[in-house]
This record gives structure tokens, C-alpha cells and sequence, in this order.
């Protein structure tokens, strides 16, 4: 039955939707033996352990590798996690908990608000290229840039220097997927060695002579007597960039994917733009981008009735929640006004996204720039999937305007 669940299978990340429907029904977790993980499907089992304590993004704060039964990690991968673990995303309470309040000081939603010009500037800006050239792939020329802009604006990275970026971040980023190879392994280590040397460059220089942005805020920010430390500060602007931007793009030409194929709704958003704020959350459900996280079990759980022991590895398959009809009604329809939508897409509990307020405004802007600039969009060729599942996205998005 659980064959149906292959991560690796091209098939199945095309449309992983009728596997996770039977899953749900007949066996809602399950120990998948090629991946060593257990698979959970249900929302309401994925909503309880985003939120359980019992789970961690690492156990590194409660045991070592070998106490937890897992291979001590190669020492050639050193500098890679010496720079993810000094982010927030893999670490847990009391660091996480400290590293996320001082980091929340500096990335308000107010200072986050304050970008929508610019964003809507941008977007506008790289949607009139397209149309002026007649089209072209929507995913290079419009997705992957606006975030990438935004992130290196905000942070304060020069603008000769914002090529850098977007490779550094899909070498890393490389890491994340299951089981990545010896080359992406290596690829990933170059990727962050240079990375965090550019950083502490930059961030040396805004501490000395801080500037209006998030790099100089961050260096500067302060909380009751506590402050990032150097390593502290530059996992984090790796990770606002990372997070910032692979899971954005790959949300951009998701949504434009489900929108060209669904020209009812694409019809009603034309004719109503207010209501984008809700089609982008109902394009995150409908197809997200980050279609499952991983979480480590530190005390044993029973989750719908099966007993998984400490040391396991569980896989949370938030696309296959988004679309539990115990929760969304008729959820393999896309409904740009449902409302209410407590898609997962983001999260929940201490590791929610961060960024999520971000996102929303960048996807609300370049959509709404889409629809204003290109009312005929249209795909001029059906559009492959990446081979990747934990970072879930499209090749290419070739349209015409």
C-alpha cells in the first residue's frame, strides 16, 4: 500500500495528491523503510506534532549523534553545519528561544510592511520586462529575482555583490534534500564556507559603521543585555535568505501552475483583484512549495494509535494536510475566497515561519503586477517538475502575454 509514497519518484512529485488521499484513509503513519522515516499524513497528526516538544528540529541539545543512534557527522561537512545551526531553524530551546527573540527585534512586521513599495516597485518593474520581450520563463525572470532583490535589500548587501547570492543559496540549499549525494554535499560546503566569509565581512563593516538596515539592526540589537554573537548573526542572514527565497520562488510558479490550470479562477481573480490576499493562501495550500518537514522524536509518542520510539525520524507531510478533507471542504478544488484556510504551509508552533508576512506581500505584489501587466498570460508549454521533494518546485514556467 505505502508503495504509492516515493519522494524519489518523478510521478509522484508531479502529483503526490492520490497517494496521500489513500494514505490518509489506510494508513495514516507508516514507517517508510527507504527513507528510514515515519510518514505522517493526517492534518490533525501534523497540527499536534508541529506543536509537540517531545519532537525537535535537532537533538543535538539532549544527545550526540552516536547516543542517538545516528552516524557521527563527516568532518568535511563541518563548516556547512557550523554556519545552518548558528540560524535558528535547526536549533531548539533555550537557543532557539533567545536567537528568534533577538532576531524578531530587528525583522518586525512593521519594518516588513515598510518594504511593500519597493516590493510592488520591483515587481512591476521585472513583470514589464516580460511583457516588453512577449514572454518567457516566468520563474527566471520574475520569481527567482523579486525575492532575491528584496532579502538583499533589506539585509543591506551591495548591489554589485547580489549575484552571489541566489547560487550560494541553491548549493545550500542542495543539503535538504533526502539523502543528497557525496558532489551536492561538497558543493554545499564551498557554498557555505564562502558565504559565511562574505558575511562576516559585511557584518565587521556595519558594526563599525552601521547603515538603515537588517545586517546593521542586527548587529546592533540588544535584549536585556544580550546580542547575537558574529557566528549568530550571519547563520541568520543565511537563513533569511534561504528561507526567503527557494520556498518563494517555487510558491510563485506553484501558484501561477495552478492558476493557469485552473482558468475559472484565474477568470475570477481578473475580475476581483481584492482578492488576492486570500487566493495567495489558497495557492500555498493548494500546491505548497515545502511539501514536508522532518522532526526528530525525542521521548516516545503514539501518534493515531502507533507507538514511535525516541531516535526516530518522522516526515510531516504538510501538502498532504493542506488537501485532509477533514478540514478543508472539497480540498482538491482550488478556491481562491475560501475562507477560513488553516493551511500549514508556514508552520506552527516555535518554528513558524518568521517570514511569513513577507512572503504574503511579495506573492500579493507580483501577482497583482501579473494580473495588471499581463491580463492574457498563458502557458506556452506544459512545465516539468524538479526532481527535489522536500523543496518542491518547477523547472521552468515558459508563458506567453
Amino acid at each position: 500500500m505505502n508503495m504509492a509514497y516515493d519522494p524519489w519518484s518523478p510521478e509522484f512529485v508531479a502529483d503526490p495528491y492520490p497517494a496521500y488521499a489513500a494514505l490518509r484513509e489506510e494508513q495514516p503513519v507508516f514507517f517508510h523503510e527507504p527513507t528510514g522515516q515515519w510518514v505522517i499524513t493526517r492534518y490533525a497528526d501534523v497540527n499536534a506534532l508541529l506543536r509537540d516538544r517531545r519532537l525537535g528540529r535537532s537533538y543535538l541539545h539532549v544527545a550526540t549523534h552516536e547516543e542517538f543512534g545516528q552516524l557521527a557527522e563527516p568532518e568535511f561537512l563541518r563548516p556547512f553545519w557550523d554556519l545552518i545551526r548558528a540560524g535558528m531553524l535547526d536549533v531548539e530551546p533555550p537557543v532557539h528561544t533567545r536567537l528568534r527573540r533577538l532576531v524578531a527585534k530587528a525583522f518586525t512586521p512593521r519594518m516588513v510592511e515598510g518594504l511593500r513599495p519597493l516590493i510592488g516597485r520591483l515587481a512591476e518593474e521585472l513583470v514589464g520586462a516580460l511583457v516588453a520581450k512577449g514572454g518567457g520563463d516566468l520563474l527566471a525572470e520574475v520569481a527567482e529575482p523579486l525575492p532575491v532583490t528584496v532579502i538583499a535589500e533589506m539585509l543591506g548587501v551591495p548591489a554589485a555583490d547580489r549575484g552571489l547570492l541566489r547560487p550560494w543559496s541553491g548549493d545550500i540549499c542542495g543539503m535538504y534534500e533526502l539523502n543528497p549525494s557525496a558532489r551536492t554535499q561538497q558543493v554545499a560546503v564551498q557554498a557555505a564556507t564562502e558565504f559565511s566569509d562574505y558575511l562576516r565581512g559585511l557584518a565587521r563593516e556595519r558594526r563599525a559603521n552601521p547603515q538603515d538596515d537588517l545586517i546593521s539592526a542586527l548587529a546592533q540589537v540588544m535584549d536585556e543585555g544580550d546580542r547575537l554573537t558574529e557566528d549568530e548573526l550571519i547563520g541568520t542572514c543565511v537563513l533569511l535568505l534561504n528561507a526567503g527565497h527557494e520556498a518563494t520562488v517555487n510558491a510563485t510558479g506553484n501558484g501561477w501552475r495552478s492558476l493557469l490550470h485552473n482558468p475559472g479562477q484565474l477568470g475570477r481573480l481578473r475580475a476581483d483583484p481584492s482578492l488576492i490576499p486570500t487566493a495567495v493562501d489558497e495557492l500555498l495550500r493548494y500546491d505548497t512549495p515545502a511539501p514536508m518537514f522532518e522532526r526528530w522524536v525525542l521521548e516516545d509518542v503514539t501518534v493515531a494509535g502507533v507507538d514511535i520510539p525516541s531516535g526516530s525520524e518522522v516526515a510531516l507531510q504538510f501538502a498532504s494536510a493542506n488537501r485532509d478533507p477533514a478540514v478543508f471542504a472539497a480540498p482538491d478544488r482550488l478556491d481562491l475566497s475560501r475562507d477560513p484556510n488553516p493551511h500549514i504551509s508556514f508552520g506552527l508552533g516555535i518554528h513558524y515561519c518568521l517570514g511569513a508576512p513577507l512572503a504574503r506581500i511579495e506573492l500579493a505584489e507580483s501577482t497583482s503586477a501579473i494580473l495588471r501587466l499581463a491580463p492574457e498570460i498563458a502557458l506556452a508549454e506544459e512545465p516539468r517538475w524538479k526532481p527535489g521533494f522536500v523543496l518542491r518546485g518547477l523547472e521552468s514556467l515558459i508563458v506567453r502575454v
